[in-house]
């Protein structure tokens, strides 16, 4: 069963979220959908001729969380680093569009991330990357921790979103660390595999259970957690939330006390964006006031939301908490 949170505190916490500021520090993109018919192969070669009839374009990455964190009336700045390309102003519009802050964006001469999906009958057929993914520069480096600088002030928690497009390299990471700890910051971080042992004294940090593996070296026991307080040792942070797929979540303290935290979705129809929405929820409701279990129970009941939709979507409050009331209806 999902740890219990009263409705009452649930509510508390939800309206808390409208007084917090979220800066988020990583990879943003562009996702662009377009949707059509097939109904017949192409004479040129044997691949299917997708009539469009729509396009659709998304925040993706760490815009995904940050319009997650607009969703729940939060505030939040975005740093990360787009092109001076259409996909750039694009991503720049659709930021102001949705109440959500773009001075912190750094423009650089690279290409905005673009991640187009066909689609036909809802089933992703291709999807095409447009990107460049090595480090950023020493140059753009700096521009980028001094964007963390001047956004820093009106936070309330600090979330790192990587994606290995080359804006979380160790610099930016330790310097952002070091200026969130200073102000008492909780600091979120969804990593991937290339700077994976970077992030000491985040607190709560949120890997799959395949990238932790994979990091690892080793196979993660969460029956018999004796081997934990080595990889807390490693990692340096002060809890462990590992994602399961349809087994939910796995909530690890550096003490070894294991909470599971089982999926509460009614019906999955896309996982894309899911774990934007878990780190977006997790950030707001830790500087909400909530407590780590807390937080990760509330990121719980707005993933099951967000599988019920198509594409990376974002959960409203008043959604969270239908599906609370749904779930504790059926059990």
């Amino acid at each position: 069963m999902t740890p219990f949170i009263q409705r009452a505190r649930l509510e508390a916490l939800l309206a808390a979220s409208r007084d917090q500021h979220v800066v988020i520090v990583g990879d943003a993109m562009l996702d662009v959908y377009l949707r059509g018919d097939v109904d017949r192969i192409s004479p040129e070669a044997p691949v299917p001729v997708v009539r469009v009839r729509d396009r659709k374009l998304a925040l993706g990455g760490a815009a995904n969380v940050a319009q997650n964190v607009a969703a729940m009336g939060a505030g939040c700045d975005l740093v990360a680093v787009v092109g001076d390309d259409a996909a750039g102003h694009t991503l720049r519009a659709h930021l102001d569009a949705g109440a959500m802050e773009s001075r912190s964006l750094v423009t650089v001469a690279r290409p905005t991330t673009t991640k187009t999906r066909v689609m036909a009958r809802s089933q992703q057929l291709v999807r095409f990357d447009e990107e460049d993914d090595a480090d950023l520069s020493l140059d753009d480096v700096d521009r980028v921790l001094a964007a963390i600088e001047r956004a820093l002030p009106d936070a309330t928690a600090l979330v790192f979103e990587d994606y290995n497009k080359g804006v979380l390299v160790p610099a930016v990471i330790e310097g952002a660390i070091a200026m969130a700890r200073h102000r008492d910051l909780p600091i979120v971080v969804d990593p991937k595999f290339r700077n994976f042992f970077a992030y000491r004294g985040a607190t709560v940090f949120k890997p799959n259970r395949r990238e932790l593996e994979s990091a690892l070296g080793a196979a993660v026991d969460l029956d018999h957690p004796a081997a934990l307080p080595e990889t807390f040792a490693r990692l340096g942070v002060n809890h462990l939330l590992l994602t399961l797929g349809e087994r939910g979540m796995a909530l690890v303290s550096a003490d070894g006390v294991v909470h599971r935290v089982p999926t509460t979705a009614r019906e999955v129809y896309d996982v894309v964006g899911a774990g934007d929405t878990v780190t977006a929820y997790l950030a707001t409701m830790l500087a909400a006031g909530a407590s780590t279990l807390e937080a990760a129970v509330v990121a719980n009941y707005a993933a099951g939301v967000e599988v019920g939709k198509l594409g990376a979507a974002t959960v409203s409050p008043l959604e969270v908490l239908e599906a609370y009331d749904a779930h504790h209806a059926s059990v």
